[in-house]
């Protein structure tokens, strides 16, 4: 539960995302990202080393891309003893493999139930269960914490007692991210944000932008952010005339540019089938309604 207490760790600093060049975040936390910037990626995908002494941790060792494997390799803080991934998307986990090769870390994180747009090299040594911790010396650990809604598989870490949380592309700095049915779910997504909002953070480390050091704010953000979409999805559905999602991601999309309204619509759809299992909406073909 959320509570406050001077003693916990502060959080840390916002530094700049420079693809390619390390970056410490504090006493147990580096910073690697891969040049891999783009319209999904932003920056581009965030590799992050998390232990002490003898035993790190890799969250999200990226794409696969030679380079980026190699530089992970080069600027290791210590040995890698383990490899977490957030979720299986072509930009968080297909280096994992290689890397597990070349250290002999262990492998870890979940299967997605659906194997649309996932990485099929993903083979974990061992999947992890919702709150299991992976210790990393005497004073740290790190918490799985399933936070479906991205991807069915998706975890976040919570690095204990710094309260720092390895967020994936559940929350990512300056965007939203898209929702893709069936793998994505919207209901489950909101569910693992008010998860999270109760819980003691000091900020939220993403898989693309910078740390965010108000981590109440941004899921406060976030929620109020697809709970306006939802009402405006709501808006725009007749119980008379039956729409495509073509048309309703022009109407209910419009402050998005032309070029993302494919995105989007993945989005509107996981907010109708929201709607559906929450009797608000229903479908008639292709084409959906309001319910009255």
């Amino acid at each position: 539960m959320r509570h406050e207490d001077s003693r916990r760790a502060a959080a840390p600093p916002i530094a700049p995302v420079v693809p390619g060049v390390p970056v410490r975040l504090g006493e147990r936390v580096w910073r690697l990202t891969c040049a891999n910037a783009g319209v999904m990626t932003g920056p581009g995908t965030n590799s992050y080393f998390v232990g002490e002494a003898d035993h790190w941790v890799l969250i999200d060792p990226g794409p696969h891309d030679a380079a980026h494997v190699r530089a992970l390799l080069d600027c290791a803080p210590g040995p890698i003893r383990q490899i977490l991934v957030t979720h299986t998307h072509a930009d968080h986990s297909p280096a994992a493999a290689a890397l597990r090769s070349l250290s002999g870390a262990q492998l870890l994180g979940r299967l997605s139930l659906h194997p649309h747009g996932q990485d099929g090299s993903f083979v974990p040594d061992r999947e992890l269960s919702d709150g299991e911790t992976i210790p990393l010396g005497p004073c740290a650990r790190l918490r799985a914490l399933h936070t479906p809604g991205h991807a069915s598989n998706h975890l976040c870490y919570l690095l204990e007692p710094e309260l720092l949380l390895f967020t994936g592309d559940h929350i990512i700095q300056g965007s939203t991210v898209v929702i893709d049915p069936p793998d994505g779910n919207m209901s489950e997504y909101l569910s693992s944000l008010k998860r999270l909002l109760v819980m003691d953070l000091t900020a939220l480390a993403p898989g693309h932008g910078t740390v965010l050091t108000a981590p109440h704010e941004a899921l406060c953000a976030l929620l109020a952010h697809r709970l306006n979409r939802e009402s405006r999805v709501l808006a725009a559905l007749s119980p008379a005339e039956p729409a495509a999602l073509g048309a309703l991601v022009k109407r209910i999309y419009a402050d998005v540019p032309r070029g993302l309204h494919n995105l989007a619509e993945r989005s509107l759809l996981a907010h109708l089938l929201k709607l559906e299992t929450d009797g608000r909406a229903r479908r008639e073909g292709q084409q959906w309604l309001a319910l009255p």
